[in-house]
């Protein structure tokens, strides 16, 4: 299962906490990180707040991942920029990036589109996985930029790959 995989490379990254902002691609993720004691796990309300957080854990000794969709990344551009980039605050970023082939809500697509762009531009590195295979080769990458740069590194799980993936059941 994609959410397994993906939650074994968080382990492997040393991702010992997370915030996240709802999202239905990465459901599945969130019952595991709700029930392990490996990885705290914060729900926010708003990415910026799940910026503002995950600085604060870092300072505390934690190595924190933030989990979005990439149609909330324009709430924390700012947040990113002036306060984790400046400060070489560290910060893993998983992002589902909506938007692609076979999206069902046209507003999606504008974001989905841009994303690339808007990291590229304040200077983010990010990863795109578009296949299982991927995975591990992209946390790998991340975790480099994470410990040698001490700034926010993104991957972006596409949407078609964690669309194909059931529900867990419980």
């Amino acid at each position: 299962m994609l959410s397994q995989i993906i939650f074994d490379e968080l382990l492997r990254f040393g991702v010992d906490f997370a915030a996240s902002v709802p999202s239905s691609l990465f459901k599945n993720l969130f019952k595991m990180l709700e029930e392990t004691l490996q990885i705290k796990h914060v729900p926010v309300t708003r990415e910026e707040e799940g910026v503002g957080v995950t600085a604060g854990a870092y300072l505390g000794g934690k190595t924190p991942v933030l989990i979005i969709q990439n149609s909330g990344l324009g709430n924390s551009i700012n947040a990113l920029a002036s306060l984790n980039k400046i400060f070489k605050i560290p910060l893993l970023l998983l992002i589902a990036q909506r938007g692609g082939k076979g999206e069902e809500i046209p507003a999606q697509i504008p974001m989905g589109e841009a994303t690339p762009r808007l990291l590229k531009a304040i200077g983010i590195p990010y990863y795109t996985v578009k296949t299982k295979k991927q995975i591990s080769k992209a946390f790998q990458n991340a975790k480099k930029a994470f410990y040698t740069n001490k700034i926010p590194v993104a991957l972006l799980i596409r949407m078609e790959l964690m669309k194909n993936e059931k529900n867990r059941s419980d």
